[in-house]
């Protein structure tokens, strides 16, 4: 089996420039949502695209609450995660036409949780051919739209998966 290194992930990672409050807390907090790259706001959980994305149109599913456990989820906390997963993967499809996505949680800094105390589900849109040479040997990352203009996108079909 070949392995492939990704040692610009380190920093994210280990958490270099950290901060003491949850950056999620933070954003859903403020109310600013174009500033935060809060796409949506729900009863229990809200949508928010990730500063540090794998892919263009990365988003996050977070409970509006600070948990970091994933199994003390409350039901109907848990329900409207998986439906705004649903909801988002439906806009993604609208608005950048991905040919797949990868779903899912990093529970836990071994699993490759950046973030441990607040869970999210991470929805990453995915195209044939989107990985290339740039990250393997230039420690580099092509993200090919700006997440403004993204986010402008997503903000503006919201209305047709809702």
């Amino acid at each position: 089996m070949e392995r492939l290194y990704s040692p610009w992930r380190s920093q994210y990672i280990e958490g270099i420039g950290e901060t003491k409050e949850c950056f999620l807390c933070k954003a859903y907090k403020e109310k600013d949502d174009e500033k935060n790259l809060v796409v949506y706001r729900g009863k229990n959980a809200f949508v928010i695209m990730n500063l540090f994305p794998y892919n263009a149109g990365h988003l996050m599913v977070c409970p509006n609450q600070h948990i970091g456990d994933f199994t003390v989820l409350d039901k109907e906390t848990l329900c409207e995660i998986s439906e705004l997963t649903q909801k988002m993967v439906k806009l993604l499809k609208i608005t950048l036409n991905p040919d797949g996505f990868n779903l899912g949680y990093n529970l836990g800094r071994a699993a490759g949780a950046g973030l441990e105390d607040h869970i999210h589900n991470h929805i990453v849109p995915r195209w044939i051919g989107d990985t290339n040479f740039m990250p393997v040997l230039g420690e580099v990352r092509v993200i090919s739209q700006d997440l403004k203009q993204i986010y402008n996108k997503l903000k503006e079909n919201l209305e047709k998966v809702l």
